[in-house]
């Protein structure tokens, strides 16, 4: 994870990078991602990362789990295959509701 001093700061951030053209990945479950995702995500779990790093595009990429711990292991996964993450950690972090598709 980038180093930010509150949840605010990495939203905000978050929302930068999205809005330059980042790739939003949730790595939760299909079940998880069917029952509420953030408006434009791409959903790779990441017990299946592994297998299809090459299915997520470009070089910047903000990742999001239900928690924060899988986002981890996709962001050291990402990393390694030399892209330039922002671990958002919850998905709730992303502190736009309106944003949010059940």
């Amino acid at each position: 994870m980038l180093g930010f001093g509150s949840k605010g700061a990495a939203a905000e951030k978050a929302h930068e990078w999205v809005d330059a053209g980042a790739t939003l990945l949730d790595v939760r479950t299909p079940a998880e991602f069917a029952e509420g995702h953030v408006r434009g995500a791409l959903n790779i779990s990441v017990q299946s990362l592994g297998g299809r790093l090459g299915d997520v595009p470009g070089e910047r990429v903000v990742v999001y789990c239900r928690s924060g711990g899988r986002s981890a292991a996709a962001t050291r996964m990402l990393r390694a295959a030399g892209k330039e993450v922002l671990d958002l950690g919850a998905m709730t972090s992303w502190g736009r509701p309106d944003d949010i598709v059940r």
